[in-house]
Order: structure tokens, then C-alpha cells, then sequence
């Protein structure tokens, strides 16, 4: 393990240990994008950390000198970063969507939707007024945390996480339990809705693997701890989402709404379905990330499209008996 920076004494302020490990963070050319977006941020998440302190208590510690225990906690919190450029999210074991925080690894993609946005205002204004869905189902749920975010928003909906990666469904079980939701979110491990059949939803959420090839290439270092599986969505990044579009309205009941992030890949999506009406929303990201569309929409223009040969052979590679 690097020893301590030789800057970090042991009257450092938190203030001067965030500004230090930001430094070091810019040197090192660190990739964000795990819940934070600079290196500010990041040195003050894992400063919180070390310091086992809620985020809102770190403006008044800022001028109070580090215990030493928390000066090497975060010393080694700030060594990992860089040498082994694991995202924060792991570090900590934590990650927030909103007001909700979330256990993770790396069984688990870290959580990040513009679709946890969408539902602090329960899906408004796109959807109609006073829309109460009785059951949701969240596609690709990874560490369960946009089920137990719709769960808490629609409080009388049942709700169903599925995945195809029984690892990631563990941490999901766990975060479920810890949001005291068991009684209203169910984890099935399905490869999309391959074990779905026979279930219907008011509301599909899901925020599939929609990293083309090339992209997968040139994702940086930190990305690459994450599980290939939730990221790569085969040569142009289409193929779970063709796959979700064309069964999704099997499993929709009358009126029911799809709800799908597919990251920035707007124009690729319209050219791939140019009869389908989408609703585009807006989101921090812009309005090119998170498709919204009605069930009888879908059906006017069903989509009549066979899940590519890479997308075929994933799961011939990933589903096990």
C-alpha cells in the first residue's frame, strides 16, 4: 500500500484533506461518472466515508482537524482510487439514487438512471395525471435500485425486479431487506421476459446493457470493474432494447407505459424504429436518453424485429439452467 501523502499531517482539515485528494485525483487523470463528476466531489464522498459522517454534517467538520483514524481511512480510500482506479461506489460500498442509498459491488452495475429522476415526480408530465400504477416491473434490475425506487413513489404498486445474473439479484435481495420492501418487491432471474410469461404490468421500467462494441472498447479503467454483463449491449449497443420493444407489449396490460433509458442513442433508436411514436423526456442528461411509450403505441407499430446474432449468442453464453 503507497504511503501516506507527504502533504497530510495530523492537524489536517478536512477541508485541506478533500483539497489534497482532489489534486491527486486530477494528476492521476481519474474517469468519474459513479455517482460523482469530479474530482471535488469524489475527495469529499470519500472523505464522508472515512470520517463516518452523514454528507450533510461535512460543512460544519470542514474547519475541524481529521482524527487520525479517519486521516488513514481516507489515506487508503484515496491510495485505492488511484492505483487500482476502483469507482468510489465500491469503495464505500454505497451508492444514492435521489434520497435513497443502496449497498453495492461489483456483482452489480454501480446505480445511475435518468429514470430514478422521472419518478421523484412519478413520471410527470408524460404520463397522465393522478397515473397510479398497480404493478411495475423493473427489466434489467441489477442492484434492485429502480424497483425499491418505484416501490417507495407508488406506494400500493407490487413490485417485480428481474435479471438475468443471479450475483447481481443477491445484492438486490439485500438492498430490498434494507429498504424494508419484501412484502412488495419480488426478484425473479429471467433473461428479460423469458420467465415472465403470463405476467402483466402497468408500468415497465428498465435501464438495459446499451454500451455498443466500439464504446465497450473505450470505456476507461473504472468502468471496467463493473460487470460486462450490464454494460454491453452487442455491436451498436441495440440489442436488449430491440428485444424489450418487441415483447414488452405482451407483458402490458391495457394503457400500461414503458419506460426505457438508452443512454444517448436517440437518433439511433428512431432510425431503428421510425414508426414508433416515442415520447423522448427530459432529463439532466437532455432529452435523448429516456424513451417513454404506451402500450397500444407499440402495438400500432409492432415492431417486427429478431434479436440480432450477438445478442443470441449472449445468452447462449450467460443463461444457465
Amino acid at each position: 500500500m503507497p504511503r501516506a501523502h507527504p502533504r497530510l499531517a495530523q492537524q489536517t482539515t478536512a477541508r485541506q484533506l478533500i483539497a489534497a485528494a482532489a489534486q491527486r485525483f486530477h494528476s492521476a487523470r481519474l474517469a468519474y461518472g459513479h455517482g460523482t463528476l469530479n474530482a471535488d466531489d469524489e475527495a469529499a464522498w470519500l472523505t464522508v466515508h472515512a470520517l463516518g459522517c452523514p454528507f450533510e454534517e461535512l460543512a460544519a467538520r470542514l474547519d475541524l482537524p481529521v482524527p487520525p483514524g479517519a486521516l488513514r481511512r481516507a489515506q487508503r480510500l484515496f491510495d485505492r482510487r488511484i492505483t487500482e482506479r476502483i469507482p468510489a461506489a465500491y469503495l464505500t460500498h454505497e451508492a444514492w439514487l435521489g434520497e435513497y442509498r443502496f449497498y453495492v459491488d461489483e456483482r452489480v452495475i454501480v446505480p445511475r438512471s435518468y429514470i430514478a429522476e422521472l419518478l421523484r415526480d412519478r413520471l410527470q408530465p408524460w404520463l397522465p395525471p393522478r397515473y397510479k400504477p398497480k404493478t411495475i416491473l423493473d427489466l434489467c434490475t441489477g442492484s434492485g435500485c429502480l424497483a425499491i425506487v418505484a416501490a417507495h413513489t407508488f406506494a400500493q404498486a407490487q413490485v417485480d425486479g428481474a435479471d438475468i445474473s443471479s450475483a447481481a439479484l443477491s445484492v438486490a435481495r439485500r438492498n430490498v431487506r434494507e429498504h424494508h420492501l419484501a412484502a412488495r418487491v419480488q426478484l425473479k432471474r429471467t433473461d428479460l421476459f423469458g420467465k415472465l410469461a403470463g405476467l402483466h404490468y402497468d408500468l415497465i421500467l428498465s435501464n438495459p446493457p446499451y454500451v455498443g462494441v466500439s464504446a465497450m472498447r473505450a470505456l476507461p479503467a473504472e468502468f471496467r470493474h463493473e460487470p460486462e454483463l450490464a454494460l454491453a449491449g452487442g455491436t451498436d449497443g441495440l440489442d436488449l432494447v430491440r428485444r424489450i420493444l418487441v415483447d414488452a407489449p405482451q407483458h402490458l396490460n391495457a394503457g400500461g407505459w414503458l419506460v426505457m433509458e438508452v443512454g444517448h442513442y436517440r437518433p439511433r433508436v428512431e432510425r431503428a424504429f421510425p414508426r414508433l411514436p416515442f415520447i423522448w423526456a427530459e432529463t439532466s442528461g437532455g432529452d435523448d436518453c429516456v424513451l417513454l411509450i404506451q402500450k397500444e403505441a407499440l402495438l400500432s407499430a409492432a415492431p417486427r424485429v429478431q434479436p440480432s446474432t450477438t445478442a443470441v449468442a449472449r445468452r447462449r453464453r450467460t443463461t444457465s439452467p
